[in-house]
């Protein structure tokens, strides 16, 4: 894809989740061509400025999403507690301007809301998508594989209204032994997939972040559809989770490659994860990931930066 063509579809036919990334999050090569943009965290307005020969999105907002458990007069209500090792139906609601549950959604990569359930240290991470009765409460069966504090953020669009991210703090008792941020990588494994990652995460501003997928050495160019598109990338931020805003590039290619972009609102170390489906299975590999300039300043709104 040529660099106008490239241009052309992120601005008109991007679907979309950093958590710092539900995009979803957010996702790599949408399926076809959509009519409206998607994302995985809530997006403030933005604008398109040229750097070079890439064009980048200024972020507007110095808020991330899923800081918070309340926005817009919405509220994630955790319900049930968690319990370590053991599966358990985790249910909440999201409790609307009026005080009640919400009931009414958008659907966003083929579903109405998406969960994400991540350790505070951020060794363990869960995608999930519960199911809605319809009084407005969410059910999923959830297990955590440790004992500590983790981080849950409820991705969706109310009908009527604008996509957000809330978060909520949960707890699993037990003896908490939290763990190390995983070393930086550019190469994840899971079974006989290996995920090679190319691109840097620049402040305050969107960056091109690609990830190859390779089985037993060979590409693969037959990955499945998963939420819409051939990927999900998801980004929190370390220390606060901060759930980051993920911009998934257009594409009619079924791998080897997934582009997405990614806004990273602050330096310092992010968590990546993403999901991609093949031979009828989802996979999930993680990155631990750097945001800063090679000289180690945060960049201003006019260094140029080429990938």
């Amino acid at each position: 894809m040529n660099t106008a063509t490239k241009l052309g579809s992120y601005a008109l036919g991007l679907a979309v989740v950093f958590g710092g990334a539900l995009g979803v999050g957010k996702v790599v090569g949408p399926i076809g061509t959509q009519s409206a943009p998607e994302e995985h965290a809530a997006m403030a307005p933005t604008s398109i400025t040229a750097h070079g020969e890439h064009a980048t999105e200024q972020v507007q907002d110095d808020t991330p999403g899923g800081l918070q458990i309340s926005e817009n007069g919405y509220t994630l209500n955790p319900i049930t507690s968690i319990t370590t090792g053991v599966p358990a139906d985790f249910k909440f609601t999201i409790i609307g301007p009026d005080g009640k549950p919400v009931t009414a959604y958008q659907v966003e990569h083929d579903k109405k809301l998406h969960l994400i359930v991540a350790s505070r240290d951020l060794t363990t991470f869960q995608h999930l998508h519960p199911e809605m009765t319809p009084d407005g409460t969410w059910s999923v069966n959830l297990t955590v594989p440790k004992a500590g504090a983790y981080r849950a953020f409820a991705d969706f669009v109310p009908t009527g209204g604008e996509k957000l991210t809330l978060g909520a703090d949960l707890q699993a008792a037990g003896d908490y032994r939290p763990e190390p941020l995983p070393h930086l990588s550019r190469t994840a494994a899971v079974d006989d997939y290996t995920v090679n990652l190319a691109g840097d995460l620049i402040p305050g501003r969107s960056s091109e972040l690609t990830l190859t997928v390779s089985k037993d050495g060979e590409p693969i160019e037959d990955l499945e559809p998963y939420l819409g598109a051939y990927g999900h990338l998801v980004a929190l931020r370390a220390g606060d989770l901060a759930y980051l805003h993920v911009h998934p590039e257009e594409s009619d290619q079924a791998g080897p490659e997934i582009t997405f972009y990614a806004e990273a609102p602050s330096r310092g170390d992010y968590r990546l994860f993403l999901d991609f489906k093949h031979e009828g299975k989802v996979r999930t590999v993680s990155f631990t990931a750097t945001a800063t300039l090679s000289d180690g300043h945060t960049p201003s709104a006019t260094h140029d930066h080429t990938h």
